[in-house]
Order: C-alpha cells, then structure tokens, then sequence
C-alpha cells in the first residue's frame, strides 16, 4: 500500500491585503453594533446568533489584516479561516428560526409542512451537524502533515458545505409552501403584522448565504491550487458582499412589537406579541 508523502502545508497562496482586513473588520463591528443594539433594545433573544456570527466575522477578517505581516503563522490563518467559514452557519439558524416565530405569529400552522416548533429543531440541529463538520475539517487542514491530511480536511469541509446547501433548499422550500398557502388562505393574525415583508426579506437573506455556500464549494472543490483559493478579491466577492448584504437585510427582524412571549422559553419558539 503507498504511503502518502509528507506535505509542507502552505498557508497562503497570497499575502493577504491589511486594508481588505481592516475594512471588513471595521464594517462588521459596525454591523455587529447595530445586531446588538437592537437585540438588547428589542429582546428578540431568538437574532443573538447574528450577533455571534457578526463577532466570528468581525474577529476573521482582523485575523487577515494581522496575517499580512506573518504569512508563516499559523494562529491568524486558522481564526480567520474557521470563523469566516462558520460565521454563515449562525446566520441561518436565526432565519430558521424567524420562519418558525412567523407561523406562530400568524397562528397559520395548518399552512406548514413542519410544525414550526420543528421548524427550529429540524433546521438549527442541522445547522449545528454543518458547524462540527466544518470546523473540524478546517482544524485537520491547519494541522496538516501529508496529503492525505489535506485531501481529508478538504473533503470534510467540502461535505459540510453541501450539507448546508441541501438543508437550506429543504428550508427554502417549507417556506416557500407556506408562503403559496397562506397567500391563498391568509388568517386573521396575519393581517395584524407585514408577514409578506417578512417573508421577502427571508428569501433575501437565504439566498446571499446559499449563493455564498456554493461559490465555497467550487472553492473547495477546484482546491487549494484553485484560481478562487489562489486570489483574494474572490473573497470578498462572493462572501464578504453577501454577508454584509445578509446582516442589512436581517436588520429589519428587530421589530419593535414583535417579542417573544415570556411565559415561554424561547427553545419552544413561543408566541410573539
């Protein structure tokens, strides 16, 4: 049986820009600035995964600019690539779970394929698989020692990446059969909040972070010789842009009279009021 080769595992295949850093870590502190003021304001707890997935991004990008500097370090290569790979998971369970606090709110559960306390459940658990594929892939790519390491944190990344992608079509498609029915039967409830805005602005955001998802697999999937893991502008095309565009859009979740019912926990979805 051969043996695989040891490998030098090569970082970077750029240096990575201080200016491309800093600009995108001063723009998601901002935008994690404003999450956590209208969290905190609003107590919609349900969004404090965009806070998170904000901090992942905000800290990511600093990681970079302070890589251009020590391309040979391994710590800033491996924040930065963890975090702005994981950040968009957290991104998606808070929409996941607003599609579920929509159904509750428009008392339109008749109209779901899933049961909206599912709805969170299903989806966030799936999220959650995504998180540990990833994040451990990335982790045995850091650390890799032979080819066979690398092939092997490649294809686990790679396999959580579309992963995702079928867990978001799964979700696009419950919302989309809920959306068609209650546009045919729409309930009383429904009249009392602009659930149709609510429901664009949902497929605003999923589709920035499933068009990001798949421009990640080509990435991973052309490898790290690959023109997208070879130059850094593609970056902040196709994932920069999107989540900036994905955390305006979510922006408009923090409406000030819809919050969580308090006598119940938040895990159960609850009531909004």
């Amino acid at each position: 049986m051969a043996v695989s080769k040891p490998v030098e595992f090569k970082l970077w295949n750029y240096t990575p820009s201080v200016a491309g850093g800093v600009i995108g870590a001063l723009v998601f502190t901002v935008l994690t600035g404003l999450h956590s003021f209208q969290l905190l304001r609003n107590r919609t707890w349900f969004c404090t995964p965009f806070v998170i997935g904000g901090l992942f991004e905000t800290i990511g990008y600093a990681a970079r600019a302070a890589a251009h500097s020590n391309t040979e370090s391994v710590t800033p290569y491996v924040i930065q690539s963890l975090l702005i790979l994981l950040a968009p998971i957290l991104f998606a369970s808070s929409i996941y779970m607003i599609l579920g606090r929509l159904i509750f709110r428009t008392k339109s559960t008749s109209h779901s394929l899933i049961r909206p306390q599912w709805v969170t459940r299903i989806f966030v658990g799936g999220d959650v698989l995504c998180f540990l594929m990833q994040s451990s892939g990335g982790g045995i790519l850091a650390k890799a020692k032979n080819q066979d390491d690398v092939d092997l944190g490649q294809h686990i990344i790679l396999g959580g990446l579309i992963l995702q992608i079928f867990i978001f079509g799964f979700f696009i498609g419950v919302a989309g059969n809920w959306h068609q029915r209650m546009n045919a039967h729409e309930t009383v409830e429904a009249r009392e909040i602009p659930w149709r805005k609510y429901t664009a602005l949902l497929y605003a955001a999923s589709v920035c972070i499933t068009t990001r998802n798949i421009c990640r697999v080509v990435e991973y999937g052309l490898g790290r010789d690959g023109y997208l893991l070879s130059h850094e502008w593609t970056l902040y095309v196709y994932d920069f842009v999107l989540m900036v565009i994905t955390l305006l859009v979510c922006l408009h979740w923090y409406d000030p009279n819809i919050k969580v019912d308090g006598n119940k926990s938040d895990v159960e979805i609850g009531q909004w009021r």
